[in-house]
């Protein structure tokens, strides 16, 4: 199973950003393959929170063009809303107590503990997800994968 970051998201669907073009046709090619795509809620609502926001885009996403995004992507028979098991929030504060920090990382602490515990790779541009222990992760944009992937 795929989940996707927030980042990736947003570039596939801003036109203006220097990765659009390769995060569309991985996104596309995600969207149309046979992999399972495991869609946190968390970064549904970050997609929707930062592409609509007119400090972080030019020309931001209007609610109702980011939430047909969304919904188109859910049509896909690969793609699937990724529900938290019920040990998740202990796991997200744990990984904060080790990381020993907080702040930006609440989110991306999330998105980690979804796809480890969902057995799922991380797509991600983001760096900080390396700090999470046991979080397998690969960067689409640049080919860079965590050790555990590259084993494999």
């Amino acid at each position: 199973m795929i989940v996707p970051d927030i980042n990736l998201l947003l570039y596939a669907y801003d036109s203006a950003s220097p990765f659009h073009a390769k995060a569309r046709e991985w996104w596309e090619t995600c969207l149309s393959g046979s992999e399972l795509v495991g869609l946190p809620p968390v970064v549904v609502f970050g997609f929707i929170r930062i592409g609509t926001n007119a400090r972080a885009f030019k020309n931001p996403m209007t609610p109702a063009e980011a939430a047909r995004h969304v919904r188109s992507w859910l049509a896909q028979p690969v793609a699937q809303i990724l529900e938290p098991r019920s040990d998740h929030l202990e796991q997200v504060l744990q990984s904060l107590e080790k990381l020993g920090t907080a702040g930006n990382l609440v989110t991306d602490a999330q998105i980690a503990a979804l796809a480890i515990e969902h057995h799922a790779v991380l797509h991600t541009n983001d760096t900080d997800f390396m700090r999470f222990a046991g979080l397998r992760w690969f960067n689409p944009l640049t080919g860079a994968a965590s050790a555990k992937l590259r084993k494999h």
